[in-house]
This record gives structure tokens, C-alpha cells and sequence, in this order.
């Protein structure tokens, strides 16, 4: 007869393995990221417990949850003990995060430095997996008066509508730009594509009366500002 198969629910575990117990008991400051995770999942296969599971997905993508929160619910389910639901649950817990990490950002009303507009920007384009084209559109004090997506594109790049963002900007009564862009790939470099969109759009908006004042490559953790670095 075959034995039945089995898994490593977290109820059949030690009390001191046990991720939920340890976090009612100790707190969930005390929890490693990969007991967090054990706790989503619940159960791991036959071979390897919810926190060994966890460990490994992990391990993948080098104990790093911004990256392991770029991994798509597909990704996610080649991973054996990690169903669906299972990859729904921890994409939906990261996700979960990430807003909140938004929410509790600087709040920003007025940018006075390129580092004011990245930290702005960072929580919507800082961990995307595709590329995406934004727009800061200030009055004059350089208050935001709007924050608009103009286009999502594949890694590859991002078309811009350059009527778009001018008819916005009069509609809105704007009197500069910041753009911004992310590199999914975490290259810095600006290319020949990113300066010639920036060219186009400054030619645009001279002719307005309006200014660009910065365009923003963003990655991670960091990003490139052509007016620090006199590329406009």
C-alpha cells in the first residue's frame, strides 16, 4: 500500500518551531523574514517545512524581500510546496508592504532638490519590474500641483505622448515639469533615447512658457538627476 503523502504543517511542529506561537509569545519583531513567510504559507511538502521552504525561496533571490517581492505569482509557483494560492498570498503580503513603505515616505508637497522629487517618486517606480514614465507638474513655488503616469511600457523602454503632457500641464495651470523614468535593469546611465525624450519635451515646453526643470532615472535604491549632472 503508498504511504499517503504528508506535509509539514506548522500544528505538527515543536512549540518552539512554531512561527505563529512565536510571534503571539515574543513578538513579530523577533521572527526572521523567513518565518514571516512560513507563516503565510502555512504548510511546506513532504521533504521540507514551511520555514526550510521559505529559506530556499529566499536563498533564490539572495535573502533580499524587495527582490523576492519582484518575483511574479508564476515564478513564485515553480518553487515545489508553493501553489497558486500560496504565491498569491505571499505576492499580496509584499505588495501589502510595499504601499505601506509609500504611505509612511516623506510627504512632499513642494520640491526644492532632486532628492526631494526621488523621494516623491521612489515608492510608485522604485521596485517595478517594467518601465514607466511619469510627470511632476509644479506651479511657481514648486508645489505639485499633479503626479501623472504618461506611460507603461515593457523593460525595453516607454513611448511618451508629448501633446499628452502638454495639454495636461495648461489644464492644470503648471508652470514647470520634473520627468522621471525607472530602469528596471538598475542601470544609472542615460541614454541616447532618455536624453533625446528630454530634448523633445523641453523644446515642447519652451514654447509654452513652461520649464523642465529635472529629469529622474530611478532604480532601487538610488537615481540620476540630469539637472545635478548638467545633462539638460
Amino acid at each position: 500500500m503508498q504511504e499517503k503523502p504528508t506535509t509539514f504543517s506548522i500544528k505538527h511542529w515543536a512549540d518552539d518551531d512554531k512561527p505563529r506561537e512565536k510571534l503571539l509569545q515574543k513578538g513579530r519583531l523577533v521572527l526572521s523574514d523567513a518565518e514571516l513567510i512560513a507563516i503565510l504559507i502555512g504548510s511546506g511538502s513532504r521533504n521540507e517545512s514551511a520555514v526550510e521552504l521559505s529559506k530556499r525561496i529566499l536563498a533564490s533571490v539572495g535573502n533580499n524581500l524587495n527582490e523576492l517581492g519582484k518575483l511574479s505569482t508564476k515564478q513564485l509557483t515553480k518553487f515545489k510546496g508553493i501553489g497558486e494560492a500560496k504565491a498569491v498570498t505571499i505576492a499580496a503580503a509584499l505588495e501589502i508592504g510595499r504601499r505601506r513603505r509609500g504611505e509612511q515616505g516623506p510627504k512632499i508637497s513642494k520640491i526644492g532638490s532632486s532628492r526631494d522629487a526621488f523621494e516623491l517618486l521612489h515608492p510608485t517606480m522604485g521596485e517595478l519590474e517594467h518601465e514607466e514614465f511619469w510627470i511632476l507638474y509644479l506651479n511657481n513655488a514648486n508645489k505639485v500641483l499633479h503626479m501623472a503616469q504618461l506611460s507603461k511600457g515593457g523593460i525595453t523602454g516607454t513611448l511618451v505622448d508629448v501633446r499628452l503632457v502638454m495639454k495636461q500641464a495648461l489644464e492644470l495651470g503648471a508652470v514647470a515639469l520634473i520627468l522621471a523614468h525607472n530602469h528596471p535593469s538598475g542601470n544609472l546611465r542615460a541614454s541616447k533615447a532618455d536624453q533625446e525624450i528630454t530634448q523633445k519635451l523641453q523644446l515642447a515646453a519652451a514654447a509654452l512658457d513652461l520649464k523642465v526643470l529635472d529629469h529622474l532615472i530611478i532604480v532601487q535604491k538610488d537615481y540620476l538627476s540630469f539637472a545635478d549632472e548638467k545633462l539638460l
